[in-house]
């Protein structure tokens, strides 16, 4: 019988917390380790009202190092420090930045992460020559205001993005990005990846799905770098 994905990280241990020096105050990163060393690192970090333990994070921390992929997850000061309101995007730029030097992967890197982590990631994704950009739940625009765009963060990546979005996530529904974008939607869920339980696909299979779909976006990049375009 297959284990679920809830089961995959249980009976693992949890990697342990290695503090990150950043311009604003410690973070704190825990990298869940691939089998062998030098391939493809995935640095991942939260959005700005939640920590790394969210359903979307956790579920590809706990599958991907199977697969051959490392997997970082990054903690900004701010979440560091016990405080529940992000810092400036520009400050979370800076830690992200930090953490990839302090990480030192030395293999292939794709940054990435949720919401406010994956607005960083595509401003910085350039400048850490990233091999990609994956990011999960973009906020394309505040709640209720679509007129509010960030699109230009998203296509100015400058590397090959893939987007992970909800089917109901009212900070950007997966119709209104632009053509050419690279998306997987989730089926019903929302902008936290939270599927209703009345949702004919549930938690689990939606979280197995996505990560089937972003290990398959991975082994394209890998296999072929260069290959996937960047959004227009």
């Amino acid at each position: 019988m297959s284990q679920s994905v809830n089961d995959q990280a249980s009976a693992e241990p949890v990697p342990a917390w290695q503090e990150v020096d950043t311009p604003r105050g410690p973070g704190r990163l825990r990298v869940y380790p691939a089998a062998s060393e030098g391939g493809l690192g995935l640095l991942l970090s939260h959005g700005a009202g939640t920590g790394v333990d969210t359903v979307d994070l956790l579920a590809l921390a706990a599958a991907l190092p199977a697969r051959g992929f490392t997997v970082a997850l990054f903690e900004q000061p701010w979440r560091t420090a016990g405080r529940k309101v992000a810092t400036a995007p520009p400050t979370l730029d800076e830690g992200l930045i930090a953490a990839a030097a302090y990480w030192g992967h030395r293999g292939l890197l794709v940054v990435g992460g949720r919401s406010a982590g994956a607005r960083s990631a595509t401003r910085c994704a350039t400048g850490l020559a990233a091999l990609g950009c994956l990011a999960l739940s973009f906020p394309l625009h505040p709640p209720g205001k679509p007129d509010k765009s960030r699109v230009e963060e998203l296509v100015g990546a400058g590397v090959p993005t893939l987007v992970v979005q909800g089917e109901r996530d009212s900070m950007g529904h997966p119709e209104e990005f632009p053509a050419g974008t690279e998306l997987i939607v989730v089926p019903a869920a929302d902008h936290g990846m939270r599927v209703p339980k009345r949702a004919a696909v549930g938690q689990e299979q939606a979280m197995a799905a996505m990560v089937q779909q972003v290990e398959a976006w991975l082994q394209r990049l890998t296999a072929a770098p260069g290959s996937l375009s960047t959004a227009d």
